[in-house]
């Protein structure tokens, strides 16, 4: 497959700012509750080398196994070896990946929108900051676009390879989360819609379905199927896990239609995109992609301001997209990081929309403002890009911030370690976490290099005291109660470590409590 010099260089060029704006400082987040739960599951796989999926929680395998890559390479061993950096990567390769493969859609969607989709895609906003959270919709988002893109490829030439190939990324949506299922319904009905349209210019879905090789099928089916159980077995070390990502299917779904905190209603997505704003920050927006997507969708269905494009194609992604959107917006449970899956349709349809409006200019003056609006918004978009993922990084005023610990928790964190460094013997001091509900994440990420930390629901009165006691706000009462009553000889002086609570979360409140025997020791050495 050959790629026009000047579509590969600017595409290229778009891979390169969106590495500049993904790479840096990916250590400065404090990290969310679900990525240090996805943390903590790696863990278990990178310690014992083995893994095995749980169809109620942590998603699907391939996160964790891919996650091995940078692991090894870093020499990292245990939980203790890694870091943000070795996690974050993961999805940051897959957001350059991303945008790589619009190369293969090139020829399909023309060279002007592909690479303006390159370019959409390396500043959005929600992008930028998913594409650095340690969680499975970057990977979902990139292996769906790279089925797309496969069977497009197959589609040009009926080639053996690109067969394969789709097979591979449709085992790993599979693999990667179960709402790969929302998008395997979408394809399966834009190609549907796809092919009505083709009947309707003369063409018969019986003669379009018959240059499908049954061989070449059967290949497609058979690799998803053999990337579905080789991670779902574990590489058949775990040959019930087949039967677990079947079942898992009825957790998700009780999930995703029963009362939830997550529940939102069916504009949460569109509302979040095209306008969010707080008394203190300032406004977001990615309203410019949600008004080019639209122009695009008329266009390919109308057909107007189109040409040198495969029209099937993009009449495909209109489609597929418009369920997508549909789909996500009608399930009420909701989270921001799940609108990428159809967030991605949507810039390529703008795409599509950005090069129609500069064709449909009637001379050279107004097609010149056009492309001045877009270079504008487009650096308005890329300006904001970088206060979500620096200056507004974990800060509720940034919309893409959804349910996020605070730099307390790094705080709290920093403080034991220091005093592990500077007090002999503490590094394996035990710890209490005492917080309702398993309401303590993301804490186990960031006291994994203390060996002895337990972590409980309620205050245990015959559990005895640790020398370092975190505890939920709403526990201090009870807390102090049992440290009072304990008999003289076996009381011991508490102290807080801070001067005021600290916040796991936004409402979510903590305090640190060491003995006084611990803080002299250490102010003995760190005055």
């Amino acid at each position: 497959m050959k790629y026009p010099k000047k579509c590969f260089a600017f595409i290229l060029l778009a891979a390169i700012a969106a590495v500049s704006l993904r790479l840096p400082q990916l250590d400065a987040r404090p990290m969310h509750t679900d990525e240090a739960v996805n943390a903590l599951k790696f863990a278990e796989l990178l310690q014992k080398g083995s893994y095995r999926y749980d169809p109620n929680e942590h998603h699907g395998p391939t996160l964790n196994y891919l996650t091995l890559i940078p692991a090894r390479l870093s020499n990292a061993h245990s939980l203790s070896d890694i870091n943000e950096m070795t996690l974050r990567i993961v999805p940051v390769f897959f957001a350059i990946l991303l945008i790589l493969l619009l190369l293969m859609l090139a020829d399909g969607l023309g060279q002007a929108a592909a690479v303006i989709a390159a370019v959409l895609t390396a500043v959005s906003p929600a992008f930028v900051f998913y594409s650095r959270y340690y969680i499975h919709e970057m990977l979902l988002v990139c292996f769906t676009f790279g089925a797309i893109t496969s069977g497009y490829r197959y589609t040009r030439n009926r080639n053996f390879k690109w067969a394969i190939l789709t097979g591979v990324f449709l085992g790993l949506m599979h693999t990667t989360k179960e709402t790969s299922v929302i998008a395997f319904a979408s394809m399966l009905l834009a190609l549907l819609l796809t092919l009505l349209m083709m009947c309707k210019k003369g063409a018969s879905i019986s003669d379009t379905l018959k240059k499908i090789k049954p061989s070449h099928l059967i290949v497609t089916i058979a690799a998803a199927v053999i990337v579905s159980v080789l991670f779902y077995t574990s590489f058949f070390k775990n040959p019930h896990g087949i039967l677990d990502s079947a079942a898992s299917y009825a957790t998700y779904f009780n999930r995703g239609f029963g009362d939830s905190l997550h529940n939102h209603p069916w504009y949460y997505y569109l509302k979040l995109l095209i306008y969010s704003g707080f008394q203190q920050g300032p406004f977001w927006s990615e309203g410019l992609i949600v008004f080019l997507a639209v122009v695009g969708f008329i266009a390919v269905l109308t057909g107007k301001g189109i040409a040198d494009v495969n029209i099937h194609l993009l009449r495909f992604i209109a489609f597929y997209t418009a369920v997508m959107t549909v789909l996500y917006s009608a399930i009420p449970y909701k989270t921001p990081w799940c609108m990428l899956s159809f967030l991605h349709g949507l810039i390529l349809l703008a795409a599509i929309g950005a090069v129609v409006l500069t064709k449909l200019a009637p001379n050279v003056l107004p097609r010149l403002i056009i492309c001045l609006m877009l270079i504008v918004a487009g650096l308005h978009l890329t300006w904001q890009a970088c206060r979500a993922a620096y200056t507004y990084c974990a800060d509720p005023a940034n919309p893409y911030v959804y349910a996020h610990s605070t730099s307390d928790v790094v705080t709290i964190a920093g403080r034991l370690e220091q005093i592990a460094r500077i007090v002999p013997g503490t590094r394996n001091m035990h710890i209490q976490v005492i917080c309702p509900a398993d309401d303590y994440w993301p804490l186990p990420w960031y006291l994994r290099g203390f060996a002895n930390v337990g972590y409980f629901k309620y205050v245990d009165i015959d559990i005895p005291a640790a020398p370092v006691i975190i505890v939920s706000a709403n526990l201090e009462d009870t807390l102090a109660e049992k440290l009072y009553e304990l008999p003289p000889g076996k009381r011991s002086l508490y102290v807080p470590l801070f001067d005021r609570y600290m916040q796991l979360r936004p409402g979510v409140y903590l305090q640190t409590y060491i003995t006084k025997d611990l803080q002299d020791t250490f102010e003995q050495y760190h005055p």
